[in-house]
């Protein structure tokens, strides 16, 4: 007879499909990694049980222990399944951007699911880090795997996943390509490929909102390149330890809607029902490739996910076109406005060092009610609105005589080129009264209110 003992023996070995239709005009062989064959549906199934077995060898996970975790659904899917084969409980703490079918899905194989605000700062009590920690420290015998710090997070792809791509190109791979999040998939096996060929070319796909391409290419952790974005299970607003970047050559960052669109084309043209990040990962890798490919190159792509998980996204036209990604309106995303917006190209700024006096006359002369506030170097630290010196002169006139830095609010939130009206009016309140994006050129734009309204009336 030929049977598994139990699910978690059929995880690894998925195949390689090449890819024939979005492909078209790229040179080389463009071969797809598919793990959603793996039983969770997902690559994390991988780092699921190798994270546990490693816990229990070295004696820190006991009989009956439970299991916690933050995770964007797919990690926690593995965990799950690796929890019900050797009999633990599983606590998981989530972003509130993720979707409601990876939220479904985990407490349909029984763990918990604790959901925690998004836009909030890693070390923020309420972040899903930051919750995940305080559970474990509270439950007795309880196990905080910590994919992102997890060593063995990137064994497992150096010990499964590099072999298997190796093996079944027959040693023919030249690219490997692959989304960073964690970074253990990518790290892990672009480390176990380079050491059988230290010429392979390793690309990492970001999204526009994280931080691991300009810290590649810069050494700088840019908190200015931090905003919301809505693809799941990819891009970081830290350095996880999984990340070695001496292993990844390259980065392509990729739009929200540039890879929803992808992952779209991908379920259409190809038969792969696959995730969100696995259209980073494609429309990412074939734009590198259109450059740098040539016939006699391998590249393998590997996506991370099943479709299902995003049946009430990107797999719904109505959720598409609310986000602007199918829309027919003339002003879709913060692009539209920045390229269409009347006025000043250049972002009028004031120093932090300024007097308040000073700061008045600028807002008048622009005829402007709100600018942001830069250091000696440039950099945006803060932002000046009317209402805030109004009330700061109200309150002590003698204020106006003081530098802005002793009164300047928080900086404006920077966001995405692709982020629709609905979402940049959301993000617009009472403590936040304008928006920064950085368009193509990487020159900054500022988004008010009355943008919005322009927009929304065009």
């Amino acid at each position: 007879m030929n049977y598994y003992n139990s699910i978690i023996d059929t995880i690894g070995n998925t195949p390689l499909v090449k890819l024939n239709k979005v492909t078209k005009g790229i040179r080389g062989t463009i071969l797809a990694k598919v793990e959603y064959f793996n039983p969770g549906n997902s690559v994390k199934d991988r780092i699921a049980i190798r994270m546990i077995e490693d816990a229990e060898a070295r004696g820190v996970l006991k009989p009956g222990g439970t299991i916690i975790e933050g995770t964007s659904g797919n990690t926690g899917m593995g965990l799950a399944l690796a929890a019900i084969g050797k009999g633990y409980k599983c606590i998981f703490t989530m972003a509130d951007k993720q979707s409601q079918e990876k939220i479904d899905i985990l407490r349909a194989v029984g763990a918990e699911v604790v959901v925690c605000p998004t836009n909030v700062a890693p070390d923020d009590p309420r972040s899903y880090y930051s919750v995940a920690k305080k559970l474990n420290r509270d439950i007795p015998n309880s196990l905080y795997p910590n994919q992102y710090d997890n060593p063995a997070n990137t064994a497992a792809h150096y010990e499964t996943t590099g072999p298997e791509i190796w093996r079944d190109t027959d040693g023919k791979i030249t690219h490997f390509a692959a989304g960073v999040g964690t970074g253990g998939t990518i790290c892990g096996t672009s480390k176990f490929l380079k050491e059988q060929n230290p010429n392979l070319v390793s690309i990492g796909l970001d999204t526009y909102g994280s931080v691991f391409k300009k810290y590649k290419e810069t050494g700088q952790f840019d908190e200015g390149e931090i905003y919301p974005y809505l693809t799941e299970g990819i891009g970081e607003d830290i350095l996880p330890q999984n990340v070695d970047f001496s292993v990844i050559d390259y980065f392509e960052k990729v739009t929200d809607k540039d890879a929803a669109i992808m992952a779209r084309r991908l379920s259409r043209e190809e038969g792969l029902f696959v995730g969100w990040s696995c259209g980073t990962a494609v429309h990412g890798a074939l734009e590198w490739a259109k450059e740098h490919l040539t016939d006699e190159d391998v590249m393998v792509i590997l996506l991370p996910d099943h479709g299902t998980r995003y049946l009430a996204k990107i797999y719904n036209d109505t959720w598409m076109k609310d986000h602007g990604f199918l829309e027919d309106r003339a002003f879709k995303t913060a692009r539209d406005i920045v390229h269409h917006k009347t006025g000043q190209s250049q972002l009028t700024t004031i120093g932090a060092g300024v007097s308040v006096s000073q700061a008045i006359q600028v807002l008048n002369r622009y005829g402007i009610s709100q600018i942001p506030v830069t250091d000696e170097g440039g950099h945006i630290v803060g932002s000046l609105t009317d209402s805030t010196v109004l009330n700061r002169l109200i309150d002590d006139p003698a204020v106006k005589d003081h530098p802005v830095s002793e009164v300047m609010d928080k900086p404006f939130k920077f966001v995405g080129l692709d982020n629709t009206i609905d979402a940049l009016s959301s993000l617009i309140d009472r403590d936040n009264k304008a928006l920064l994006v950085r368009d193509e050129r990487e020159q900054v734009h500022i988004i008010t209110q009355a943008d919005l309204l322009a927009a929304m009336t065009n």
